[in-house]
């Protein structure tokens, strides 16, 4: 159902306290998140090996965590140390530990095979720990499948209705034809609007005289990455008058958190020399309408799939990047199996 080699976005890093626990649920996962005295983020599993008891449900004393039923107490690694009334510890007496990288502010883990985990697959969310970049951190839960979402991202023509009053602002987008490209462990969706009114999300951020020429062009990589460059600059202009009026990336990952739910992490950010931090928080107010719009959609879309699932759905042309990252999940999919 999921795939199981490869990083997860479970955090923000500033979701995780100094001292205390945090709990989340990844691909159906029960996990422990906390951080060390030295500052290391730590992911156990988050289930007791005696009683099956959250271990969130218990307290942390140093770099270990105290199960809150009958007190047995595990270590950073997941070693079970002490166990009340017994003079020694079963070897047995552990709890997963799964690796864990922190780049740019996401807290990623590994729900794999751990001695497959390579950073070095981490994907680029530059912006999300670049200086010259101004952004706000968003979350948002799905009770819907991750895939939906997905679909909704590679597909980007749905911002002519769904967002028609936002992110999007003309029919436009839905009638231009993107450009699909494989990239390592994805797809690149590069798609261009020109001579167009600028947005509503756009026109909160500045005044513009005229039309303007959109772009999005974007990475959607495993298991559910999108890293984006969007923006636009008055129409008939070109790099060499400068860059675009707007300039924006983005970095949004989906985890799923069951087989019927997700864990959406999300940031759009600004270039400092194009605006501060009150931009930004513009910019996060625009984003959170937008996708809340997103969500009320899907979410419809969800339960009428629900009624009947085996109802087929009639495949367009503007499915194609869809298409093509479902079937780079399946490859890795059939590679796990």
């Amino acid at each position: 159902m999921f795939i199981r080699n490869c990083w997860y976005v479970v955090a923000w890093d500033h979701e995780i306290p100094d001292d205390g626990l945090f709990a989340r649920t990844v691909i159906g996962e029960p996990l422990l998140l906390f951080r060390t005295a030295a500052g290391e983020v730590v992911a156990l599993e988050d289930r007791c090996c005696h009683r099956l008891a959250p271990l969130s449900a218990g307290r942390k004393e140093g770099d270990c965590v105290r199960c809150g039923y009958h007190g047995l107490k595990f270590d950073a690694s997941g070693t079970c140390v002490e166990i009340p009334g017994l003079a020694s510890v079963p070897p047995k007496a552990r709890v997963r530990r799964y690796p864990v990288a922190v780049k740019n502010h996401w807290v990623f883990a590994w729900m794999g095979e751990p001695e497959r985990a390579d950073v070095a697959t981490l994907p680029d969310n530059f912006s999300c720990g670049d200086p010259d970049w101004h952004y706000k951190p968003g979350y948002l839960h799905y009770d819907t499948p991750w895939a939906l979402i997905a679909d909704n991202l590679l597909d980007f023509s749905h911002l002519s209705y769904v967002h028609e009053k936002t992110l999007g602002g003309t029919p436009a987008i839905a009638q231009s034809r993107p450009t699909i490209e494989k990239v390592p462990r994805g797809v690149r969706v590069s798609r261009h609007v020109p001579d167009v009114p600028p947005p509503p999300f756009y026109l909160r951020m500045k005044p513009f005289d005229g039309n303007i020429d959109r772009h999005f062009v974007y990475d959607f990589v495993l298991p559910a990455t999108l890293l984006m460059h969007s923006g636009g600059r008055p129409t008939g202009t070109t790099d060499k008058d400068g860059p675009p009026s707007v300039q924006l990336h983005s970095c949004q990952a989906l985890t799923p958190e069951t087989e019927g739910s997700t864990h959406y992490f999300f940031m759009q950010g600004v270039p400092t020399a194009q605006g501060g931090s009150s931009l930004a928080d513009n910019v996060y107010n625009s984003l959170v309408q937008a996708f809340n719009e997103d969500r009320d959609m899907i979410t419809a879309q969800a339960r009428i799939i629900a009624m009947k699932p085996d109802a087929p759905m009639l495949p367009l042309a503007m499915d194609s990047a869809l298409i093509q990252f479902r079937r780079v999940v399946d490859e890795a999919l059939r590679a796990e199996a």
